[in-house]
């Protein structure tokens, strides 16, 4: 049930567009619970029917193309505030590529090594892309209660990658050490 309080969290910070809700979570909200830009719309008729959001009225003159708008109501607040104080235990991980390494032992490795420093570029990328949003974002002067949370999701996000990076230069060290043999 996490999409409608990713979205409800977000039209809080800004009231959007279905469509600026979708850019929005490309650029931030997406590295950690993505949405496609159906799933977002159906969403957000789903918080429409249930009373948690409204359209924001259009102009007396609508114009072709306008972009519905869309803001939270109190029961919205109030939703996303009981749902922040639920307790929920940490999900299991679910990684194809662990799997994958873990098929290697019995069939072999064959295109492993391949694969594995992929994704350790794909998570040097975005470790890259992260701090650099880091350094761009949260200068020392903004040190507001909102932007250290919000900081603090983006240094999760780091720390990840950095652990992914560094899990995966292990394994390449594991696997070169294996071919040696």
């Amino acid at each position: 049930m996490s999409l409608p309080h990713a979205i409800l969290t977000a039209l809080l910070e800004k009231p959007s567009s279905g469509l600026e809700l979708t850019r929005r979570f490309d650029r931030s909200i997406g590295y950690f619970w993505s949405a496609t830009h159906q799933q977002i719309y159906r969403e957000l008729g789903k918080l429409e029917q249930a009373g948690l959001i409204r359209a924001l009225p259009a102009p007396a003159t609508p114009v072709r193309g306008q972009k519905k708008e869309y803001e939270v109501l109190p029961a919205g607040r109030a939703e996303l505030a009981d749902w922040t104080r639920r307790t929920e235990d940490p999900k299991p991980i679910r990684s194809a590529l662990l799997l994958r390494l873990r098929a290697a032992a019995v069939v072999g490795t064959e295109g492993m090594a391949d694969e594995l420093r992929r994704h350790r570029d794909l998570h040097q990328a975005q470790l890259d892309e992260y701090l650099e949003m880091e350094r761009r974002q949260f200068p020392p002067e903004r040190d507001t209660e909102a932007d250290r949370l919000r900081h603090l999701v983006l240094r999760g996000g780091v720390e990840l990658e950095r652990f992914w990076v560094a899990w995966l230069t292990e394994a390449l060290e594991g696997l070169d050490a294996l071919d040696r043999r």
